[in-house]
């Protein structure tokens, strides 16, 4: 399985920016969703150059892709949710998680609005983008919850979140899992907001920091100035509303106020300040992806994949608590 992971990344390597002589490195986020917005403020309010940090924000759509450029050397820190770090350190890659700015799960679970309760949900098509990421675990989280047998419902995987919205629209779909500035856009249509999923008991590292463990070994200052401009960023996102509303609005081509507004409100009180990732929400992960690789019988041993020790670091230093002054 590494092996097709590497031979995947062969192709990033062909787009690989030119950090030897230039030190410039590329952070991946992996979509247009308000909870990128970790790593958009690091570029568009400024974090980046106030820490130091030549870099380059850019889109690799879906985790999966953000990995290959992990592992091909063009991409230096992936924000990707946490299902991905995990999935690709059982298959043997070196990933290490250094920090995260989002342990809850950013989904709600969008139904036609003839589902007024969870129940209704059994027999039901429930859409998803693909098998294996953050959609299945939301929805699998949220069925587990409500105490319906995920045997009693159909997920199938359904493309994109604009294309999920299309497909419940014309019911060729019973519900999805959608964010904003998707769920503004739903109730818009006249479809049912069934339940925001941050709101479930599981917690869920949604926004977690990426690396090579050879990279941080070798980069561990660069990383360093990375984590203290992540948390800028995070830090300014929250308190700055003005600024962040004009990030949200140049990121998401948005022009609509009050979608941009919602998208803010929505994401906003949700980001990590100290970037920590949650335990008990990795440990849950860990399960649920070892579940799916080997049925339960691999024993992932979690403390491998997560190093927060540089997040310690500046604790000590007293880096968050000055930034808040």
């Amino acid at each position: 399985m590494l092996r097709k992971l590497v031979l995947g990344a062969a192709f990033f390597v062909l787009l690989a920016f030119n950090v030897s002589a230039q030190e410039r490195y590329a952070i991946s986020y992996g979509g247009t969703a308000g909870f990128q917005a970790s790593i958009w403020a690091m570029k568009d309010m400024g974090a980046l150059e106030k820490h130091g940090l030549n870099a380059d924000v850019v889109l690799v759509p879906g985790s999966a892709r953000s990995l290959q450029g992990l592992l091909g050397g063009s991409i230096h820190f992936a924000m990707v949710d946490a299902v991905t770090p995990i999935s690709a350190n059982l298959k043997g890659a070196d990933t290490v998680v250094i920090c995260g700015s989002m342990n809850r799960i950013p989904f709600s679970m969008v139904t036609r609005p003839e589902i007024r309760e969870p129940n209704q949900l059994k027999g039901k098509k429930i859409g998803i983008v693909n098998f294996g990421g953050a959609n299945e675990f939301a929805v699998l989280a949220a069925l587990n919850e409500w105490g319906i047998p995920v045997q009693s419902v159909t997920v199938m995987p359904a493309g994109g979140a604009a294309n999920r919205l299309v497909a419940l629209t014309a019911k060729a779909l019973d519900a999805t899992v959608l964010s904003p500035p998707e769920t503004v856009k739903a109730e818009q249509l006249g479809l049912r907001i069934l339940l925001h999923l941050s709101d479930l008991k599981a917690g869920f590292p949604m926004n977690t920091i990426a690396v090579r463990r050879s990279f941080l070994e070798n980069n561990r200052e660069t990383v360093k100035r990375f984590v203290r401009a992540h948390s800028d960023a995070v830090y300014q996102f929250k308190r700055d509303k003005k600024r962040a509303l004009q990030v949200l609005q140049k990121r998401l081509q948005q022009k609509e106020p009050a979608v941009i507004e919602a998208t803010y409100a929505y994401y906003a009180p949700k980001f990590e300040y100290p970037p920590r990732v949650s335990r008990e929400g990795w440990e849950l992960t860990a399960k649920f992806v070892a579940d799916r690789i080997a049925a339960g019988s691999v024993k992932v041993d979690t403390s491998k994949m997560l190093d927060e020790s540089i997040v310690d670091e500046l604790e000590r230093e007293g880096f968050f608590k000055a930034l808040a002054k």
